[in-house]
């Protein structure tokens, strides 16, 4: 499912070769894009989203030759998002939505730094 979003008013958060993703300020969410798959999550749906995605166990079914294993289906209920992807694709996911939470933790923590600098000046 594609949902169609406007990125004139979102910053880049991160990006890699397979997707990006952004801060929208305006509606206060994060917008994925992921091949085809662009949605957007409140902030604790994206944290429930990451969780989601680094709870699967990538090791076990590397070594599981059945054929239901070289596949995961990736939901997010709230966003009516159900996609079947290959373990490289979960891989590649993975890394986006990481690579995006460690630039939320970035800025967090620089606006806080620059905040307690200003206030003490």
């Amino acid at each position: 499912m594609q949902t169609h979003l406007s990125l004139k008013s979102a910053q880049e958060l991160f990006r890699t070769v397979k997707g990006a993703s952004y801060q929208c300020d305006r509606s206060s969410r994060i917008i994925l894009e992921f091949g085809d798959l662009v949605a957007a999550f409140r902030i604790n749906e994206f944290l429930n989203f990451r969780r989601h995605v680094n709870s699967i166990d990538i090791h076990s079914k590397l070594f599981d030759l059945s054929d239901e294993c070289d596949y995961e289906l990736i939901e997010a209920a709230q966003q009516n998002i159900s996609h079947k992807l290959t373990l490289c694709e979960v891989i590649q996911l993975r890394e986006l939505v990481n690579g995006t939470h460690f630039a939320l933790e970035l800025n967090s923590l620089l606006h806080e730094v620059f905040s307690a600098e200003f206030s003490v000046n």
